[in-house]
């Protein structure tokens, strides 16, 4: 009897520890909201991307000089998204001596970086490109814009003057136009 006691105490105290450990590792995961090792994000990135959290992204969003930014969060799993990108990489081409700015923002899972968001962006795009590595999107997603759902596409096209929120897919044309409306 004595023997199952000592082997129940011992269970009981091991598994304790391994909970221990594992709430603090989940609370430090909380605290960076960070998912990408940063070794391996050096590595795969190699000035693609830039991986940032909702603090590294918010200064962008904020941004009061001369400059009008249009930041468009996509992902490559999300078709419309793909389907508008040659929009925006030919309004950063045209705009690139107006003081426009693009800024495509990738909300792709974090897992896919290496595989599926490097070769995208290294075949497809010439526009700046963010990764935001941030699990807490019910934090940053009201803070982009307190109307925003969270679907993709979305758009922010902004100056010192002027904001506008879009939640939709553009044709060329329509984004021309919307950024022309605050030039």
């Amino acid at each position: 009897m004595k023997r199952y006691y000592f082997i129940y105490l011992l269970l009981v105290v091991g598994c304790k520890d391994a909970a221990v450990d594992s709430s603090k590792t989940a609370q430090k995961e909380v605290v960076s909201n960070k998912t990408i090792d940063p070794a391996l994000e050096e590595t795969l990135t190699q000035d693609v991307i830039k991986i940032v959290d909702y603090e590294g992204l918010a200064p962008l969003l904020v941004s009061k000089n001369d400059t009008t930014y249009v930041v468009n969060f996509w992902a490559t799993w999300c078709k419309p998204c793909v389907k508008e990108l040659p929009y925006f990489e030919k309004l950063n081409e045209s705009y690139k001596d107006k003081k426009v700015k693009v800024v495509l923002v990738s909300l792709d899972f974090p897992r896919q970086l290496e595989k599926q968001l490097i070769p995208y962006v290294k075949n497809n795009l010439k526009s700046e490109v963010w990764l935001l590595d941030d699990a807490d999107a019910n934090g940053w997603i009201p803070k982009v814009d307190k109307t925003w759902s969270g679907a993709i596409p979305a758009t922010i096209i902004f100056n010192k003057n002027d904001r506008m929120f879009y939640e939709r897919s553009f044709t060329y044309e329509e984004l021309k136009t919307e950024v022309e409306s605050i030039l």
